[in-house]
């Protein structure tokens, strides 16, 4: 799809514009809702938008492009990338704001918008130039994973031969990282990059995207000794909603699944450090030809038909977020905990590195 000509119908504008008395409102009540990585797609209507506000939902960090590209054209597509979602914003901006600091959600929720970071699931865009961390960080990126699935300049990704770690320029993008105060994520990272991050990086990092190794095997899960790591560290893990990275059940049999790893997480790392980082599109989707297409044409070398659905069935569509709450509160936690999984852990964690 063609995200950089989608426009709003006029109709659902208006549906939305009704909404954001009630969203404003609703944000002065409810506690805070943060996804650590999510989508927000350019197709989503203005309708689509207010279901995700009345679920709850007040932040959210978006992948801005494919993170599958290298050198010139990681380059090029991030600097597009950044361009073309701040047009986006400024034409919307009833319905979100571009987030570059943690105070930028109040003013969000103030005004019944969704607070949008900005993420990149890769560093290839800043190539071997330290110096174009602090120009994306100027576009208003706030955060970069250090490696996608394969081998960079930095590190080493979770689909990579053998067991490399942190390379000597991925110290120094580290240093860098933390100099400027963007947020490193290390989704996607090997057990081994993973572990040389965390222990590199002279503030707290998050995996703003994974599930728990110990619960579900899966390449993109992370290890009970790196949950440990991170959480000694200071940071944060965002359990992701991608069925196949947490069970391999399928229909109502899954969901349970899902909350399986956020509890194994918090037994692990403590309530200080679990997030949610559903990893998944809003809309309603349904396993139509077209749908598989766009997947492919997405997904490239990635796509890998028998996982699919990657969603659970009753976190499909705009409104999950209010399953989630419900199936965090009946975990049994204190009400304070469950906060703290649904936002304010990833609130922290922003506010202490990027201020």
């Amino acid at each position: 799809m063609d995200r950089r000509n989608f426009i709003l119908s006029g109709a659902a504008l208006s549906a939305t514009m009704a909404l954001a008395p009630a969203a404003a409102a609703l944000a002065k009540t409810h506690p805070l809702t943060f996804d650590a990585m999510g989508e927000v797609r350019f197709e989503y209507d203005a309708a689509l938008i207010g279901q995700m506000r009345a679920s709850g939902l007040d932040a959210i960090t978006i992948t801005l492009c494919d993170p599958k590209h290298y050198e010139g054209q990681a380059y090029e597509d991030a600097v597009q990338a950044v361009l073309d979602h701040d047009a986006h914003i400024a034409k919307h901006n009833d319905l979100f704001l571009k987030a570059t600091k943690t105070g930028d959600i109040d003013v969000a929720r103030a005004h019944g918008q969704l607070a949008l970071f900005y993420l990149f699931q890769n560093s290839t865009q800043f190539g071997r130039d330290l110096d174009n961390v602090d120009l994306f960080y100027k576009l208003g990126v706030r955060s970069a994973q250090i490696t996608y699935n394969d081998q960079n300049w930095a590190g080493a990704g979770c689909k990579e031969l053998g067991a490399n770690g942190l390379t000597h320029f991925g110290r120094d993008l580290v240093g860098r990282m933390n100099e400027r105060g963007m947020l490193i994520d290390l989704s996607h990272s090997n057990m081994q990059t993973m572990a040389d991050t965390i222990n590199a990086s002279k503030v707290p990092v998050i995996v703003s995207h994974t599930a728990c190794m110990a619960v579900h095997s899966n390449i993109r899960n992370t290890t009970d000794a790196n949950l440990r790591l991170l959480a000694d560290k200071g940071g944060v893990a965002g359990i992701c909603q991608m069925r196949p990275f947490l069970t391999t059940k399928r229909g109502s049999d899954a969901l349970p699944e899902y909350f399986r790893h956020i509890d194994h997480a918090v037994k692990v790392m403590g309530a200080d450090h679990v997030a949610i980082g559903s990893d998944r599109d809003h809309r309603v989707v349904e396993m139509t030809d077209a749908y598989i297409a766009e997947l492919k044409a997405e997904e490239g070398a990635n796509f890998h038909e028998p996982d699919w659905p990657l969603f659970i069935d009753e976190l499909n569509g705009p409104r999950r977020m209010e399953v989630v709450w419900d199936g965090v509160r009946k975990l049994g936690y204190p009400s304070g905990v469950a906060e703290k999984i649904m936002g304010t852990n990833v609130r922290r964690i922003y506010q202490e590195v990027i201020g």
